[in-house]
């Protein structure tokens, strides 16, 4: 077993796109539009889904807003170095809401991102 993706419901495609392409620098591996259900569903990630594990962005047409509630907690990304991460993603447009440095009772060196919709992306140093 594997974990293949993890599915994330997103009130503007394009923009959500934008960040996780642009921002993040993943790849957009595919996307489908269901007229019928009136969704679309775009894959995305930093290498292709036979190799790693993606993020599913569910576009359901013609929702405004959705309620993150309190049970969800963050996606978690290994990078390089963390501080340098943020610099990249604050000049891309990104919005960085922990900067980088040591992670409270500990010495990991983490930092927060947040994409449109207000998911929580960790970024771990390597």
């Amino acid at each position: 077993m594997r974990i293949l993706h993890t599915m994330l419901r997103v009130v503007d495609l394009e923009k959500s796109l934008a960040f996780y392409t642009g921002v993040l620098g993943m790849k957009l591996l595919r996307r489908n539009d269901y007229p019928d259900g009136k969704f679309t569903l775009a894959f995305v990630g930093f290498s292709d889904e036979a190799s790693g594990a993606v993020i599913e962005l569910t576009h359901n047409w013609g929702v405004e807003k959705y309620e993150l509630g309190n049970a969800y907690g963050h996606i978690a990304i290994e990078v390089e170095d963390a501080y340098a991460a943020c610099e990249n993603i604050k000049k891309r447009g990104g919005k960085v809401v922990r900067e980088a440095g040591p992670m409270k009772h500990g010495s990991t060196v983490i930092a927060f991102v947040e994409d449109p919709d207000g998911y929580r992306i960790e970024l771990i140093q390597r």
